[in-house]
């Protein structure tokens, strides 16, 4: 009878300790759930840190010193600070883009072709070569041959596009620029309006162009946005129509995507050599 007392008062205390390493194990397990998703939170936060504040700093830091390094090289007399006289550029017929001397005016008399600057040894691909100044959003900024991602526009750079005209050339000096991260150089660019100045300051001397238009979302395929005569080939109405001295921007839209690209035109207004 004894034993019998005592094996009973025993079953309970073993189904408990059962119970209590079950429970035991499962708060183990969710701790060891908790900490790992902790951990990947973490991660990913300084992940998005990186990407959206780190590449940005180191970004415009490279880029700047780059611009430094170009006002160098270039003398401090060629700054766009500099004075000097600025050469109004004439728009050219389809007459003057093709050799001849130019179009009548109003008055009959013939008007002047745009004068043309002398053919520039091509950069080579990834150099940079350019400053790229927009008053109105504060960019000041290389300009670097090609648009690649990891050698020009990753650096905090703007990228011309290949087999696109240089600045002061007839034809369409075309740019790329990311709108996110590494330095995001074209973030701002939805808010240029017609009017507003871009300076494209070089070795040869200084391009002023002036905001004429803009396309707020294309595809991202619209090839004829950078065209000789640039106009969208998918939104039709925006662009040009005749020969010209033009400069597109171009970056991605909406924010933080690459969905579409954003485009902005504009025309030379005036060159200044060195």
């Amino acid at each position: 009878m004894r034993e019998w007392r005592e094996w009973r008062e025993r079953v309970p205390v073993v189904v408990q300790g059962r119970r209590l390493r079950r429970r035991t194990g499962l708060a183990r397990g969710l701790w060891s759930c908790a900490e790992v998703a902790v951990t990947l939170g973490v991660v990913l936060l300084l992940l998005v840190v990186h990407q959206l504040w780190w590449t940005n700093r180191q970004a415009r830091a490279d880029a700047e010193h780059k611009v430094q390094a170009l006002e160098r090289e270039w003398g401090r007399e060629g700054s766009a600070d500099a004075g000097g006289s600025s050469s109004p550029v004439a728009e050219p017929s389809a007459s003057s883009s093709s050799g001849g001397s130019g179009s009548p005016d109003a008055s009959g008399r013939s008007r002047p072709a745009a004068p043309r600057s002398e053919p520039a040894p091509a950069p080579r691909w990834d150099q940079a070569y350019a400053v790229l100044r927009i008053p109105r959003i504060g960019i000041r900024v290389p300009v670097a041959e090609g648009v690649s991602k990891g050698a020009v526009l990753n650096k905090g750079y703007v990228g011309h596009y290949p087999r696109t005209a240089q600045p002061g050339q007839g034809g369409n000096f075309a740019l790329a620029g990311h709108r996110n991260t590494h330095g995001e150089p074209f973030r701002r660019i939805d808010r240029l309006r017609g009017g507003d100045e871009v300076v494209v300051e070089t070795k040869a001397g200084t391009f002023t162009y002036v905001v004429e238009k803009s396309l707020g979302q294309t595809s991202a395929r619209d090839s004829r946005v950078i065209a000789p005569v640039p106009r969208s080939g998918v939104r039709k109405g925006y662009g040009f129509s005749s020969p010209g001295y033009y400069i597109t921007l171009t970056t991605c839209t909406p924010e933080y995507t690459s969905k579409y690209r954003l485009i902005v035109w504009g025309k030379l207004r005036s060159m200044r050599p060195r």
